[in-house]
């Protein structure tokens, strides 16, 4: 274990996020520890109470609590990932070079640890070094029940251009989804805000985002303005459609709950749909019964984001994941008939 360190924040460190500035140094501290010795004021910088996603300056000075050092970390966590584990996250690989690795994220695979949560990609990364002397680093998140296109970055350079890319939300990023009911009139813009309602459990679950008219949202406190772009791209009768959602915000679970909020939500949520009830094309809920999953039909289905180094358009295009594909098929929905992007001739 080490001792109390106190690290000075170097300039090419300005603008990164507490938490992956950590990780660097102690890429076996979980996601789950850090916020804890944050939540504890164990972690702190120029002396104050900070949040894991505090983003550092030049010159600032870093109080780390003792950690076990890489080599302990290393020898604790010696065999951790298992072969079928390893074997999974690789074959969800989608496109690799020297700075970049996409995955098409399995729905149910968590993104980052938490609570209970010991199997996540952050985890599985180890697996996905391919020669390189450092873990892959997240650089965004997507639901744990969300499917498809995550992005992890190879290098530090990278993480850092990645990063600001989705920040500043330089990206295309396009979902596929399947609804209840079909939304009317079949293109448009859901501006609802969204503020975080605290859960039921003694631990916070259950917590969700309820959705604030817009001019509510001023008034309300820790509510957020959220945008999202909706479009019908085929239907089955009056009782689902197939839609394509883009966030033009990025808050949490806003897709999930803006669709659920104009009466649509998404096949499968029961956390914004109604729980396990069925929609029969005349009501609320987002089961649709039969042969079609109670899985989450939301998929990351394809990005857009400059390459950090060779500022190329970098074009990611992440297959269904079976359970939606099923789905598809059931409601004979053809990829082939409907565009990739249906926004594109109205932007």
């Amino acid at each position: 274990m080490s001792g109390v360190q106190t690290q000075v924040v170097a300039p090419d460190d300005t603008d990164q996020r507490l938490d992956r500035w950590l990780r660097r140094m102690y890429p076996h501290v979980s996601q789950g520890r850090i916020e804890k010795m944050c939540r504890k004021g164990e972690l702190r910088v120029d002396g104050g109470r900070v949040k894991a996603n505090t983003r550092l300056e030049a010159g600032q000075k870093v109080r780390i609590p003792p950690l076990p050092s890489v080599a302990e970390a290393k020898s604790a966590s010696a065999g951790k990932i298992t072969e079928a584990d390893a074997k999974m996250i690789r074959n969800c690989v989608i496109y690799r070079d020297d700075d970049v690795i996409v995955l098409n994220k399995p729905p149910g695979l968590a993104v980052q640890g938490g609570s209970g949560m010991t199997r996540h990609v952050d985890g599985l990364a180890e697996a996905l070094r391919f020669g390189l002397e450092d873990k892959p680093r997240l650089v965004h998140r997507i639901d744990k029940d969300t499917s498809g296109v995550l992005v992890l970055a190879r290098t530090r350079l990278a993480a850092k251009a990645l990063t600001a890319a989705f920040r500043h939300r330089e990206t295309r990023k396009l979902y596929w989804a399947a609804v209840a009911g079909v939304p009317t009139p079949r293109m448009g813009t859901i501006k609802y805000g969204l503020v975080k309602a605290p859960g039921h459990g003694a631990k916070g679950e259950g917590e969700k985002m309820h959705c604030i008219h817009p001019r509510e949202v001023d008034k309300t406190e820790g509510a957020k303005r959220a945008h999202s772009d909706y479009a019908v791209m085929d239907v089955a009768g009056k009782r689902t459609a197939w839609v394509a959602l883009v966030p033009i915000t990025g808050r949490t679970h806003q897709l999930r709950a803006h669709m659920a909020e104009i009466g649509h939500p998404i096949i499968g949520d029961g956390k914004y749909g109604g729980s396990g009830q069925e929609n029969l094309g005349d009501g609320w809920g987002a089961q649709l019964g039969g042969e079609v999953s109670r899985k989450l039909h939301l998929h990351a289905r394809s990005l857009k984001i400059e390459h950090p180094t060779t500022k190329n358009i970098l074009h990611i295009t992440a297959p269904l994941p079976e359970h939606m594909r099923r789905t598809w098929d059931v409601l004979q929905w053809d990829e082939k008939e409907q565009p990739e992007d249906p926004f594109e001739d109205f932007e």
